[in-house]
């Protein structure tokens, strides 16, 4: 298994959650994040709870088989470039392993 985690623009989460959506990628988890990267976003301001300058992204994560996961990363970034600079980054990680809370049943190897 796969995780990805793609940080990306905003105002571009929903087109990227909607192409992912209608390919198959149903269980994702999002989180509002201030990006750190090189590229300093027109009009960034001091972030209240961090105190520092940065751009606003989104933290899209999810869990897919090996198979998979070209096609997601593929899908991310068609749908979340622009021609603006600073569009995110996409992690890829391995996943040994995920259990279901309920039933301690493994997911390896089953459809996430």
């Amino acid at each position: 298994m796969k995780e990805i985690k793609a940080f990306i623009k905003p105002n571009r989460i929903q087109k990227v959650i909607d192409a992912l959506t209608d390919n198959g990628f149903k269980s994702m988890t999002l989180s509002q994040s201030e990006g750190t990267g090189a590229f300093k976003a027109k009009g960034a301001r001091p972030s209240l709870d961090f105190h520092i300058t940065e751009s606003p992204v989104v933290k899209l994560e999810l869990v897919c088989q090996n198979e998979e996961a070209q096609t997601a990363i593929d899908i991310i970034i068609k749908n979340g470039k622009t021609e603006e600079p600073g569009d995110g980054i996409i992690y890829v990680a391995n996943i040994e392993d995920a259990f279901q809370i309920k039933t301690g049943e493994s997911l390896k190897g089953n459809t996430l």
